[in-house]
């Protein structure tokens, strides 16, 4: 995973690539948020969100999150993307992580290790992983399932993407 590397001197958005399915490759709405630090405004995080057509509500959320990016690690253990999923659905009950469990999943000629979390709410799936970056990306769903085809599909997103 060579192409996963940091940039330098990005004149807006992130200085990191930012890894997701292409939104031209998405029949549905395409939107991108980032995550701003509040002392100096630089990002730390990119959250793209993936709504199906007819305004059907969002079906998949991406997060890519940088070392020391306090969305993180939180408190409880359950990943921001997946706070940002239920809020978008409009699920107000609480989640827990009810459990964890690591797989692997090749890509080309190179392994990559997926962590799978199991939430106390079914309709939810997650899953994280590590790029050689140090950026931790998270793909949630809301009612569906997550197939290893998804990883297939990601990919670094241009950088002018993210200009502000």
């Amino acid at each position: 995973m060579a192409f996963l590397r940091r940039r330098s001197g990005a004149p807006a958005g992130p200085d990191f690539d930012v890894l997701a399915v292409d939104p031209g490759d998405w029949p549905g709405d395409f939107g991108a948020a980032l995550l701003p630090d509040p002392e100096d405004g630089a990002c730390q995080g990119v959250f793209l969100r993936y709504d199906l057509m007819g305004g059907r509500g969002p079906s998949m959320l991406i997060g890519n999150l940088p070392s020391g990016s306090p969305a993180r690690d939180p408190e409880d253990g359950v990943p921001f993307e997946v706070r940002q999923m239920l809020a978008a659905v409009g699920y107000d009950e609480p989640v827990e992580v009810a459990e964890t469990e690591d797989f692997p999943v090749m890509l080309d000629d190179a392994l990559l290790v997926v962590k799978k979390i199991k939430l106390s709410e079914s309709r939810v799936a997650c899953v994280q992983f590590g790029r050689g970056d140090d950026i931790l990306v998270t793909v949630v769903t809301w009612d569906r399932p997550i197939s290893d085809d998804l990883y297939k599909l990601m990919k670094p997103l241009p950088a002018d993407m993210f200009k502000v």
